[in-house]
């Protein structure tokens, strides 16, 4: 059964939101303060790279089941259900800043003249379900009736169309009926598992689910340095642990550390939920800190092999914090070369889709952007793999190798094999290898 829905937000998770919901024969109006970004929508283009996204930008707005506009109003006037979608970065206490969502609440609250449910599709710390109602109240003028209910997402960057459209479950908090009918409607054309629950359960998943993987990469990291002192392949271990039902194989892959908007920032929030709640989740701070000791041994590995990096040129093969993504949100990349300027080593970069995001970014203005990996090969002390790019697997390597002027590579995703590389020339390190 179609739906007005409007999704206020056009970042990673509303774009793909209210374009996949259009994609299901819903009518959808996406809202954006950002005039650019909405004038670069509704020529069909994306602001963001995403696999599929623009397509179904561009199919929606053909049927015209997916309009964009900047004006809140027309939003809430459209529509029966409003997803919230908008940022919630973290403050420097590590606490989610919601001043984006509470502006969010205080425009629907204003704006509305009969029932609305109000969805939390951001990622909130459990109970602002009750500021969101507090907000909305208080703005409230011509006392309609309201739900609040909360939906978290579960995309992967890089695979956020498909996993919106075959999720693995699909998460509704609701406190009436009336929600809980509207939801599962809406959802309905996936043919998804459902899982009805409170709206403080539903908050809590979302954090609780990437804690647990954050959790599992760290887990990885940290045996990958086990693994290597004592001689032992760390993807041999993983696989072996994957095989067991109870773990499963998927987040298992040891590499630099992960990064991206969701789990830094999720990890943080949870913690500083958690104390504010009265409980010290030291496991947690435990999963940041292997994860940042992750990007500082990988220098280390470079270190070890060129002995001092001063005046060595160091090729950098990937900056976006995953593979089809040009997300440069707390990206590895970052704090890796920074780790290297500071040795006073100069960088080349290459990455597919990062490179004009990452221009923007201070701490990459001195450094060499190239048209492909060849050119950061060339003349190279060193090529570092920071990002699993499935371009980086298919290259040259004896074209590599002849380019540069030192044949190393630290490869910080273990995409070669360390006897291939061997018995080609090469200098090559892995992580847990």
């Amino acid at each position: 059964m179609p739906h007005n829905i409007t999704v206020v937000g056009a970042g990673y998770v509303g774009l793909t939101t209210a374009a996949c919901f259009s994609k299901m024969g819903h009518k959808v109006v996406c809202v954006d303060k950002d005039e650019k970004k909405i004038k670069l929508l509704k020529k069909g283009k994306s602001p963001i790279y995403e696999p599929g996204l623009e397509e179904l930008v561009k199919e929606g707005l053909r049927k015209g089941s997916l309009v964009f506009t900047t004006e809140m109003e027309k939003g809430v006037k459209n529509s029966t259900v409003i997803f919230i979608a908008v940022g919630t970065p973290p403050k420097e206490n590590g606490e989610a800043d919601l001043s984006s969502v509470e502006d969010v609440a205080r425009n629907i609250g204003y704006h509305m003249k009969e029932y609305k449910l109000i969805v939390e599709k951001s990622t909130v710390p459990v109970r602002t379900y009750q500021w969101i109602r507090r907000i909305i109240q208080m703005y409230n003028k011509y006392n309609a009736p309201f739900d609040i209910a909360c939906n978290p997402e579960f995309l992967r960057e890089g695979s956020a169309v498909k996993d919106f459209l075959h999720p693995d479950r699909v998460i509704i908090g609701v406190e009436s009926e009336k929600a809980k009918k509207l939801l599962l409607e809406i959802y309905e054309p996936l043919h998804a598992k459902v899982l009805v629950t409170n709206l403080s359960s539903a908050e809590l998943i979302k954090h609780a689910s990437n804690a647990f993987l954050a959790m599992k990469i760290s887990f990885i990291n940290a045996v990958s340095v086990i693994c290597e002192k004592a001689g032992a392949d760390v993807l041999e271990v993983a696989e072996g642990i994957g095989l067991d039902r109870r773990i499963g194989r998927e987040f298992l892959n040891p590499g630099v550390g992960f990064g991206g908007f969701c789990f830094p920032k999720d990890l943080s929030a949870f913690m500083h939920i958690s104390k504010e709640l009265g409980y010290d989740f030291k496991l947690l701070q435990e999963v940041l800190n292997i994860n940042e000791g992750q990007k500082l041994r990988f220098v280390k590995k470079i270190k070890e092999t060129l002995w001092n990096l001063n005046g060595k040129t160091i090729g950098i093969l990937g900056l976006s914090f995953k593979p089809n993504t040009d997300d440069m949100r707390f990206a590895p990349s970052i704090d890796i070369i920074y780790y290297l300027k500071n040795e006073g080593a100069k960088i080349k970069v290459y990455d597919p889709q990062a490179m004009e995001k990452a221009k923007r970014i201070d701490a990459l203005k001195d450094v060499k952007f190239c048209k492909n990996p060849y050119e950061v090969a060339k003349g190279s002390d060193c090529i570092a793999i920071v990002t699993e790019w499935e371009e980086f697997k298919n290259l040259d390597l004896t074209k590599i190798k002849k380019l540069m002027r030192v044949p190393v590579i630290i490869d910080g995703r273990n995409i070669y094999e360390p006897e291939k590389m061997k018995k080609m020339g090469f200098f090559y390190k892995g992580i847990g290898r």
